[in-house]
Order: C-alpha cells, then sequence, then structure tokens
C-alpha cells in the first residue's frame, strides 16, 4: 500500500515531457522497433493532427481517438501507454487538411519474452538462428547502443536494448513482427533482449530532466503477500535507471547471481517497478539525479500492540525492582537485628554472673 504524501519542486511543465519519445523527419515513413509494456511518444510536429492506426490485419485504417491506451497531444504527437504486442503496425499522422506529414512503422516486441544477460557473470546473449518460411532468413538480434551508466565515480551498470531482427539475402533487415504478420510461426529466438555490464565513468554534465520531479512516498508491506511494488517515477526501460536501499545501490548483478533476497528489480520494466520484501529507506535515480524516495510507514496496530507489550515489559521490571527493594530492606532489618541479639547477649549473661558472686 502506497501513500503519497507530497510531491516537491516544480510540475508546471507538462509531466509528458518525461516520456521516452521517437521522431522522424517530415514526409518520411520511420521505421522502429520497440518493447510493449513501456511507454512511448511519437512525434508529430502539426498541432491538431489526425491519426490512423492500420496492420496486415487492419487494413481499414483505425482512428487513434479511439483507443483508450493513445492519448494525442496538443502538439500533434501521440503518447502510447503500455502498448501491447498487438498494436505492432503503421501509425500515420495527417495535418487538419488529410495531408500526410509522417509515417511510423512500429513493432511492439513482446517484453514478457524478453532475454536478459549480464556480462560480468558470463551470461551470453542469444546467438543467430536460421529460420525456413518460404526462404531460409536469418534471425539475429539488432543492438541499440549502451545506455549511460546509472551512477558516476563508483561502480555502476549500464543497458542496452536488442531487438529481433529477419534478415533475406540481398535485403534489409525488417523487425521480426513487422516481417512475420500474421504469419504464425514459433521460435524460441523470435524475442528482444536486454544486456547488462557493470560500468564506471566520471561525473559529467549530463542533460537534465525538464524539471525537477521529486516524489515522497510512505509504503507499508502488503499483510498477506509480506511485499510491496515500488513505482520510480519518470522511470523508463529506455534509460538509466538506479534504486538503492539504506544508500545500498540495489544491482542486476546482485539479482542474477542469486545473492539479492529482499527486493526484485521487475525486468519487464528495466527495473523502473521494484519489489519490496522489507523495510528500508528507498530511493531512486534517474539518469543519475534523485527522483523519489520511498520511507517505511508502521502499522498503527502493530505500533499500538508493540507499545502495550513494552508498557507491560516495564510495569514488570517495576514490580520486579519493587519487590528486590522490599527483600533488601528486610534483610538489612534481619541484619540489624541479629547484630544487636548478638550484642545484647554478652550482656545478660555477664549480669547474671555478677549476681551469683553476691550469694
Amino acid at each position: 500500500m502506497l501513500t503519497t504524501i507530497g510531491l516537491l519542486l516544480n510540475l508546471v511543465f507538462p509531466i509528458l515531457g518525461f516520456y521516452f519519445s521517437i521522431s522522424c523527419p517530415n514526409h518520411q515513413q520511420c521505421q522502429q522497433a520497440l518493447l510493449s509494456g513501456n511507454d512511448i511518444i511519437l512525434h508529430c510536429n502539426s498541432s491538431g493532427a489526425h491519426w490512423y492506426y492500420s496492420s496486415q490485419e487492419i487494413i481499414k485504417p483505425i482512428d487513434l481517438s479511439n483507443v483508450p491506451n493513445v492519448d494525442i497531444m496538443l502538439d500533434g504527437s501521440i503518447l502510447i501507454i503500455n502498448p501491447l504486442p498487438s498494436q505492432t503496425g503503421l501509425y500515420s499522422c495527417q495535418d487538419q487538411n488529410g495531408s500526410q506529414v509522417v509515417q511510423y512503422e512500429i513493432d511492439f516486441q513482446d517484453v514478457t519474452t524478453l532475454h536478459i544477460s549480464h556480462k560480468n557473470l558470463g551470461q551470453k546473449p542469444l546467438q543467430n538462428e536460421s529460420l525456413n518460411i518460404d526462404d531460409k532468413v536469418l534471425i539475429f538480434t539488432h543492438w541499440e547502443p549502451w545506455q549511460d551508466c546509472n551512477r558516476c565515480e563508483e561502480p555502476g551498470e549500464r543497458k542496452r536494448l536488442g531487438y529481433c531482427y529477419i534478415k533475406e539475402p540481398l535485403k534489409d533487415p525488417i523487425p521480426c513482427w513487422l516481417y512475420l504478420g500474421d504469419v504464425r510461426v514459433w521460435s524460441t529466438r523470435l524475442r528482444p533482449e536486454l544486456q547488462v555490464e557493470t560500468c564506471i565513468e566520471p561525473c559529467k554534465p549530463s542533460p537534465k530532466l525538464d524539471k525537477f520531479f521529486v516524489t515522497f512516498d510512505n509504503f507499508k508491506l502488503n499483510e498477506e503477500s509480506e511485499s510491496v511494488w515500488l513505482n520510480c517515477p519518470l522511470g523508463s526501460i529506455y534509460r538509466p535507471l538506479n534504486w538503492e536501499a539504506n544508500n545500498t545501490p540495489l544491482t542486476w548483478h546482485d539479482q542474477l547471481s542469486g545473492q539479492e533476497f529482499g527486493t526484485s528489480l521487475d525486468l519487464f520494466s528495466g527495473g523502473r517497478r521494484l519489489q519490496i520484501f522489507q523495510p528500508a529507506i528507498y530511493t531512486c535515480f534517474i539518469q543519475q539525479e534523485f527522483v523519489a524516495r520511498f520511507n517505511p510507514m508502521f502499522n498503527p496496530e502493530v505500533l499500538e500492540t508493540q507499545r502495550g507489550e513494552e508498557a507491560g515489559k516495564t510495569q514488570q521490571k517495576t514490580s520486579i525492582l519493587k519487590a528486590l527493594k522490599v527483600i533488601l530492606f528486610m534483610a538489612t532489618v534481619l541484619v540489624f537485628i541479629g547484630a544487636l541479639y548478638r550484642f545484647l547477649r554478652p550482656s545478660q549473661k555477664k549480669r547474671c554472673n555478677q549476681v551469683l558472686l553476691v550469694k
């Protein structure tokens, strides 16, 4: 359970400026592989633009203004929230006069099949494979550039995304599901990849987030699952991201090597979501900038029970202390009486002797 207690600094700038985006020159058609489940903005520089979607299965274009997970922005761009693999296809932007402005041919590759490997653990990426459809084609991974290290001046990690591509002889490679369309092929090689490696780099001026966005949240562990999911605001699988627990970095290296048990970085969001199993102060950083802190919130009933137990223990200790004081007092009195008795007894004997001598 999460309870937001405050947003600090400046939120005047539209939050959509923080989303990962791609652009294409006007009057061009651009082809791009992306991951499902991760928000994306497709740019179109035309205010009041109309967007349409089509695919090999959907020949008649669909008006995207009626699609629930698509928002058309004021500048004409669109935000696709949590895109689905089934939304792979052609996205067309038209101006108010119906003229074509830009087109995107997007392959939303299924993030739930993502293969992860860590170079420093000796884990290998997927190997190229051949596939027989009509002709023999090659399946391979097209790697994006490495993202920046998620920390500076001290060891961190960086990641890169790889997308499934198919190449026919003497032809340009095409993202797998744009190539396959409605052709049903089963192969464990038809999947995107995420590769991670340890890095260290000097601190340097980096592109700042458009406006600082800092979140302070409280959380408490779910009583049934004994865990809770934390979400790093503005985080994305397309951006460098880092989590810390009590100022200790949480790394893919520790998780993939089985050394981390108190937390779990979510693979499908690139670590944007973090599952935790024990209380701590958790902080997240985007592009090496602090954006959120999550503090443990204790259950009032548990606190009341703990206070009752502590009060009972204190009362018990007080009673024991009082009893000890009484015992000590009684022992002191008995010692005094015994000493007095020993002192008085010889005197009485002496007086008896004196009486006998008189006789």
